[in-house]
């Protein structure tokens, strides 16, 4: 038996016997399918192998868990599911599997494969359908960004992008003047919307970008409670000299712990 059939085997054993498992629905499992897909994703980022392979497992279990509950309706099994992504990957992959020339990169193949998901899906479909829209918003924004960008809908360089970001700000800056909460909101919104496509245009993906400034800050500001702390400051009631000189120090400190081992 291989590692697949035995998972398998297990699973279908937990859903017999298990009272926990065999209570669950598809509904019921959503949100630990987006657990387990952050927890891989915090993995892969890591970069421990070993917590990777362990993540991955994890949730491939939800996906075998997942399936085996839609094979006892009836509805399909693994087998299908893994059959009916295989045949989708033959289809848009023409230039591997059928006659079709290689596109000449990575960008141009990626603007095919858009085109070639624009005829499966007929009139009346948009590029849009595929971005779910429960991804978190600035990932969103990106993948969305993506695709209009993929059928020609984008700026023609990165000075168009970030000539956007600044008029928005501008906008924003107006909006604030008048005081106008719902301007303001809206005005903020198109602003991280503009941001979001000067990452792709750079490469970065917002959602990790903004992880990243995350741990930055949290590990600095955790350095300067703790500078706070041996200097028996308080915080919050500290003036905002203090706090900046403290705050500088721990970027420092956070800098040089960063160079000196793995991290940022």
């Amino acid at each position: 038996m291989n590692g697949m059939q035995e998972l398998r085997s297990v699973v279908a054993r937990l859903r017999q016997d298990c009272p926990w498992d065999a209570a669950q629905t598809p509904d019921s499992m959503r949100p630990y399918l987006l657990e387990e897909c952050h927890e891989a994703l915090e993995a892969i980022a890591d970069g421990s192998s070993a917590h990777v392979k362990e993540e991955l497992g994890d949730l491939l279990f939800q996906i075998l868990l997942i399936s085996e509950m839609y094979r006892e309706q009836g509805v399909f099994d693994l087998d299908d599911v893994a059959r009916g992504i295989a045949e989708k990957m033959v289809r848009r992959h023409p230039h591997v599997y059928a006659d079709r020339a290689p596109e000449p990169d990575a960008k141009s193949t990626i603007a095919q494969w858009e085109k070639d998901k624009s005829r499966e899906r007929g009139r009346g479909g948009s590029v849009l359908d595929g971005v779910p829209k429960s991804l978190p918003a600035l990932l969103r924004a990106h993948r969305v960004g993506e695709k209009v960008a993929h059928m020609g809908f984008d700026w023609p360089d990165i000075g168009g992008v970030r000539s956007k970001v600044d008029e928005e700000l501008a906008e924003l800056d107006e909006a604030l003047q008048s005081e106008d909460r719902k301007a303001i909101a809206h005005e903020y919104g198109d602003v991280l919307l503009a941001l979001s496509s000067l990452g792709r245009f750079l490469n970065l993906g917002p959602e990790q970008s903004l992880q990243d400034a995350n741990r930055r800050f949290e590990g600095r500001f955790r350095i300067l409670e703790g500078l706070a702390d041996s200097q028996s400051i308080a915080i919050e009631e500290a003036d905002d000299a203090t706090l900046d000189a403290l705050w500088e120090a721990a970027k420092v400190i956070h800098a040089k712990a960063s160079s000196s081992g793995p991290g940022e």
